[in-house]
């Protein structure tokens, strides 16, 4: 499967996955930031990004960071357009994470899935 349709296998089942839990628990409007607001997850991100940072230059990078760092940046925006833009980054990090681990599976099967 080459990397467009992959991507696109992925999205569909993420929307597969946003159905089961619309059908499960209906909408839901919950508030984007608790009562704490977002000042708890700053030293957080900081410290994903620095972690980050060493891993990079070290390279020994690797998706835990990187999507912790994304969401932490996501948990710290109170700013609505902001905060969508850091969660749709947060999507595309856990996607690129999925489609690593299925090129890996399908070298390990010997054969693209």
């Amino acid at each position: 499967m080459d990397d467009v349709a992959r991507i696109d296998a992925i999205a569909g089942e993420i929307a597969a996955e946003r159905r089961r839990q619309v059908t499960r628990w209906g909408r839901q409007d919950h508030p984007s930031v608790g009562p704490a607001g977002t000042e708890p997850f700053r030293p957080v991100v900081e410290r994903w990004r620095a972690v980050n940072d060493a891993r990079m230059d070290s390279g020994a990078h690797s998706w835990d960071a990187i999507l912790l760092e994304e969401v932490f940046e996501a948990l710290v925006e109170s700013d609505p357009a902001r905060r969508r833009a850091e969660l749709v980054q947060v999507a595309a990090v856990a996607a690129a994470e999925i489609e690593a681990i299925d090129r890996a599976a399908a070298t390990s099967a010997g054969g693209a899935r």
